[in-house]
């Protein structure tokens, strides 16, 4: 296997359908970390061409590394020619592959030498997770929890289907660790209006160890920014974690806390982890 691109982990990942190429620069203007043009969910099956030509057009005034793109899944007709439309194209940054199962379409997607990050979406991808995570070009792993729980036959909306999901979260979390990659990012929320659902579901992704959220609606982005980024009381407490380790090269203490080798790794984190606004 070969090391995977140095990839930055964005806290923010928006989608805009391909389909509105009107949408693109204001995506760029919304203040995510990475935009994803979709050529999949987001256009409908008859449109896929035309989606593709917008693409294509946008792409020929775009900036290098402007944008990222998710494709159609390998089991689809429109994979190849998705990969054929991004192939050369300095304005794309990497791919988003969906309902990532095997590693040969990763191997197909990766031909094109940029960085991929697969969505999880089925019980098989699941099984398959270690491999997937280890392939060449991957940087990064998420997951579609709305595909995944219709694929496991879990109740949406309910906590039990939330416990499954969870279940999946650890196994994702887990392998990105495993196989060296960024922290994973946490799947789409459906609700844009309310302020306070997004807060909190960033929020619990944060607390599991995710490093940022896809986002459908450019109004989560701002919410989603702030709750991935360390707070001032952390970084408050990292700053003296680190001036007492400083200082007293033993074994120290802070507000009651031994200073220890976590402790020093966890402030050190904070600080690099605030460096990505």
């Amino acid at each position: 296997m070969t090391s995977p691109t140095p990839h930055a982990a964005p806290r923010s990942a928006l989608f805009v359908p391909a389909s509105r190429p009107e949408r693109i620069p204001k995506a760029l203007a919304s203040g995510a970390d990475i935009v994803i043009v979709d050529l999949e969910d987001a256009v409908a099956l008859d449109a896929k061409p035309m989606a593709r030509q917008a693409l294509a057009e946008f792409l020929e005034i775009a900036s290098a590394g402007s944008v990222w793109v998710r494709i159609n899944a390998a089991d689809t007709d429109d994979f190849l020619e998705d990969l054929a439309l991004c192939r050369d194209q300095p304005g794309i940054a990497g791919l988003i592959v969906p309902k990532a199962e095997s590693t040969r379409s990763l191997a197909q997607a990766g031909a094109l030498g940029r960085p991929l990050i697969p969505l999880i979406e089925s019980a098989k991808g699941l099984d398959h997770l270690s491999d997937l995570a280890k392939a060449d070009g991957v940087v990064q792993l998420s997951f579609g929890g709305l595909d995944l729980g219709l694929d496991l036959g879990i109740e949406p909306n309910s906590k039990g289907g939330e416990e499954m999901l969870v279940q999946a979260r650890y196994q994702i979390l887990l392998q990105s660790r495993l196989a060296g990659l960024a922290p994973p990012i946490e799947t789409v929320l459906p609700e844009f209006r309310d302020t306070a659902t997004i807060e909190r579901t960033a929020r619990h992704a944060v607390e599991m160890g995710f490093s940022g959220m896809l986002c459908i609606h450019p109004r989560q982005v701002e919410i989603v920014n702030a709750t991935f980024m360390p707070t001032e009381e952390q970084l408050a407490w990292a700053s003296r974690v680190l001036e007492a380790a400083e200082r007293d090269a033993g074994a120290g203490q802070i507000d009651g806390q031994m200073i220890d080798a976590p402790v020093m790794a966890r402030a050190r984190r904070l600080v690099t982890s605030a460096g990505r606004g």
